[in-house]
């Protein structure tokens, strides 16, 4: 049962990836047809981003009331019923209004399955939680360009809100195994809130490191065919495919730090992400053939596998169970404010200094999301809370 509700996690989590990559893969289109500059897909992607906000602060209030099953459910039929209205925009505005239900779901899911995930099972299954959801984000641009291919923009959004669709109701027949872990987590279960989050001894300092390594890992993201095309004089189809390897070395290493990270403990696992980063980061910075800066974006993407899924595994651990949805929440907040905001920055002081400086600003916030995270393990150690029932294998 606790391997087939796990399997059913990992469905959900490949739904949470699906939009997140379909938006870019589209709009080259989108735009054209609906008659708008390029540019306003960041007014599309803010207020996305926005709604995710707002329901990752208001997840542990969600979560308690509802439950995690619920949530989930309810959260993956919200964003198929979104993904399906794209498909059917025929005006920007349109995609405007339905940016605000695409993004209230993802934001609620994203933080109720990482808390839950966080409680009840190893750290393993946190970092293959997000190796799924790299298979998400890796699915959708090709329905997209099937979509392109044969038809129109608005069929790559109908086939994965289908998609979305089913899974949604896989989910909801599937709500009875969730009852496996039920005496584990009405344990301990009290609400302190954002504001009594906040008060937490390490709680600032987590989600600084958290925001820094979210801006981090956007900006290798979004910025990497740019500066193969702009700085190192790729053609910008190759770049485009160069970029691709960022999110392979993300996928792959997710999938083999599954097999470490029960041993190494998440501290060792962060640290370990930050100075492969780091490695990537000089082999991009340095004068170097075109090969080695693709290896560059590989490396970095591998270093940042880690990172993400050992943060929020060690909350827990770190703060008690019985305050891990709150600080969770806020942490997808934070995640989501610095992957919306430290980007389109990266992008300003690109086109004013250059985009050479791309290793240089990963590389400052890396060193701030390292320094964060190991002041946070240091002022909690001192508490040493205890964890909530463990996951039964």
């Amino acid at each position: 049962m606790y391997s087939l509700l796990l399997a059913i996690i990992y469905l959900a989590f490949i739904s949470l990836g699906l939009p997140d990559s379909l938006l870019g893969a589209g709009w080259p289109a989108m735009h054209a047809e609906l008659g708008v500059p390029v540019s306003y897909m960041g007014i599309v992607t803010m207020i996305i981003s926005g709604g995710t906000i707002v329901s990752s602060l208001l997840s542990d209030r969600l979560t308690r009331t509802l439950g995690t099953r619920l949530v989930t459910v309810i959260s993956v039929f919200l964003t198929a019923a979104a993904l399906v209205a794209f498909s059917f925009a025929s005006k920007f505005w349109m995609l405007l209004l339905f940016a605000v239900p695409y993004g209230l779901g993802a934001g609620a899911i994203d933080a109720a399955l990482n808390n839950y995930v966080a409680l009840h099972y190893k750290s393993r299954h946190m970092s293959w939680l997000h190796c799924f959801w790299g298979v998400g984000t890796i699915i959708s641009p090709f329905v997209m360009g099937y979509a392109l291919a044969s038809s129109v923009w608005n069929d790559g959004y109908r086939i994965v809100g289908l998609i979305q669709l089913g899974i949604a109701l896989v989910l909801l027949c599937t709500l009875p195994l969730w009852k496996v872990n039920k005496s584990a987590t009405t344990t301990k279960q009290k609400s302190v809130g954002i504001g009594g989050a906040l008060k937490i001894r390490g709680v600032p300092f987590l989600l600084i490191g958290f925001f820094a390594y979210c801006a981090a890992e956007a900006t290798a993201m979004s910025w990497a065919s740019t500066y193969f095309a702009e700085v190192k004089g790729v053609p910008v189809e190759q770049a485009a495919q160069f970029a691709s390897l960022f999110f392979i070395g993300l996928t792959a290493s997710r999938f083999l730090c599954g097999f470490l990270s029960d041993k190494l403990g998440d501290r060792n696992m962060i640290v370990a992400g930050a100075c492969i980063v780091l490695t990537g980061i000089v082999l991009l910075a340095v004068p170097a053939p075109i090969a080695l800066s693709v290896a560059a974006f590989v490396v970095i993407g591998f270093g940042c596998g880690p990172v993400y899924p050992s943060i929020i595994h060690s909350t827990p651990n770190n703060f008690g169970a019985e305050n891990s949805g709150a600080i969770i929440g806020i942490q997808m907040a934070s995640a989501y404010v610095g992957s919306t905001f430290i980007p389109p920055l990266f992008g300003l002081l690109g086109r004013r200094i250059g985009f050479f400086i791309l290793p240089f600003y990963l590389a400052a916030f890396v060193l701030l999301m390292i320094t964060m995270t190991e002041i946070t393990f240091r002022t909690t150690r001192k508490k040493a809370p205890v964890r909530a029932p463990s996951e039964k294998e």
